[in-house]
């Protein structure tokens, strides 16, 4: 039998060691303006990386989560360098601390701004940009459709409550009257209240964006492995979008559909998310390694 002290080292031994990490913030520079993010690695060699696209009204750490002192971002990039994948957000452009003024924010603006970012992080030394995946969160998640699109370059994408129906999931947000009135401006700002309360200001390029997107017909042109998670209970962007994605999509993709809202129930606390974190970490391991 082992004497006690011996007995606690073979049990400190036995547990396992989280990584080191680190976080740092960085300037990626776009011929649109400079975009500001975090980029967190875990210690030893370059690691595969991940892009976080935050959503509408977002920034890069994204929604508090209850009972905790982190984002669902920040939260999400620690849990995966504790996985042994490092990650990059960003605040798009007038998001956050990146510059610009929010009103003038529109999809094509922020699919520059995720190309930027994706360019920016596959040539950095600190990370294997040869294993590189993408995780778009609701309107993250329409982005992210046209980054893997247009470039082909992740080798898995992860759409979290991503929209796929841009009219009618902003429809939902500031009301189909907004959306009229939005196409009709001229260069002026339309002042709006969103659903929960927030009062912002948007110009006509991100309506026109409403009107035209088509998230799906992005994602026909990637190819790669794809994973789908989605929350029977989201109301702002509601379920039907995992079956456009997944008929847009011709290639490897899985579904996580769980009891969930818009926002992973992060709310009333981070079980919910770190399920979904821990499902998209098995998938991106087996992607990236």
């Amino acid at each position: 039998m082992l004497s006690r002290p011996l007995c606690l080292l073979a049990l400190t031994l036995a547990a396992p060691v989280a990584l080191a990490q680190t976080e740092q913030v960085v300037t990626i520079d776009t011929p649109l303006g400079p975009v500001i993010g975090t980029l967190e690695t875990p210690a030893g060699d370059p690691a595969p990386v991940v892009l976080l696209f935050h959503g509408f009204t977002g920034q890069r750490d994204e929604l508090p989560v209850a009972g905790t002192d982190e984002g669902v971002f920040s939260r999400t990039a620690r849990l995966l360098a504790e996985q042994g994948i490092a990650s990059l957000r960003i605040d798009f452009r007038g998001s956050g601390e990146s510059p610009g003024d929010f009103a003038d924010t529109t999809f094509e603006g922020q699919v520059a701004d995720g190309l930027a970012a994706l360019a920016w992080v596959a040539a950095n030394p600190a990370v294997d940009g040869d294993r590189l995946g993408v995780i778009g969160w609701s309107q993250g998640g329409l982005v992210a459709t046209a980054v893997a699109g247009r470039s082909d370059v992740p080798d898995a994408l992860v759409l979290w409550a991503a929209v796929a129906n841009p009219e009618e999931s902003f429809g939902g947000i500031v009301g189909a009257e907004t959306l009229e009135k939005g196409l009709a401006l001229g260069t002026e700002a339309l002042p709006v209240t969103l659903t929960w309360g927030a009062e912002i200001a948007l110009k006509r390029g991100f309506f026109e964006g409403v009107a035209t997107f088509d998230p799906p017909a992005e994602l026909a042109s990637y190819a790669g492995p794809l994973l789908v998670a989605h929350g029977t209970l989201d109301t702002t962007v509601l379920p039907t979008a995992v079956d456009a994605f997944l008929a847009a999509h011709e290639g490897e993709e899985k579904t996580w559909i769980m009891e969930m809202d818009h926002v992973f129930n992060a709310f009333t606390g981070p079980d919910m998310l770190d399920q979904m974190v821990g499902e998209t970490t098995t998938f991106l391991k087996a992607h990236l390694n």
